[in-house]
């Protein structure tokens, strides 16, 4: 079995874990804090992220994804695939939240990195510095809308 890269980040927001939720779950609010996308929260459904290619990793601008599973304002899990047939990423997103005092710890993993594959390599290194940005757009986010 191989081995794989895993991006793991976290953060403490002071939102209630059903405003977090609203975050992660509403496709209008996902794409001010990440990509346009047409997510549902419904296990099965495909959806996709849109964005701008980035050539240095092969990513053509859309990512596949599929709802695997979901707890209510506690976790979230879908794939994340760029069937690019140089990068070829398969790999999982799971966001964890966990209320804490007033507020809510967000927890993000990315899972699915090979090592071995420059291209996916090079992806966990730019990944890894979006995704330790999102949690506090999505606070961001948060706090525009109790405007």
């Amino acid at each position: 079995m191989t081995e794989t890269l895993t991006i793991y980040c976290d953060q403490f927001l002071s939102y209630t874990p059903a405003q977090v939720w609203k975050a992660l779950t509403t496709p209008e609010l996902i794409a001010r804090w990440l990509m346009p996308n047409d997510f549902q929260l419904q296990i099965g459904h495909h959806f996709t992220f849109q964005n701008v290619p980035i050539p240095n990793v092969k990513f053509g601008g859309t990512v596949y994804c599929e709802v695997l599973g979901f707890e209510p304002e506690h976790w979230l899990s879908f794939s994340w695939i760029d069937r690019g047939e140089e990068n070829g990423l398969n790999s999982i997103v799971t966001w964890r939240l966990e209320p804490e005092g007033e507020g809510t710890h967000l927890y993000l993993e990315h899972a699915g990195f090979d090592p071995n594959h420059p291209l996916q390599h090079l992806g966990y290194q730019m990944m890894s510095k979006g995704w330790s940005r999102l949690p506090q757009r999505i606070a961001d986010i948060l706090a525009e809308e109790e405007k």
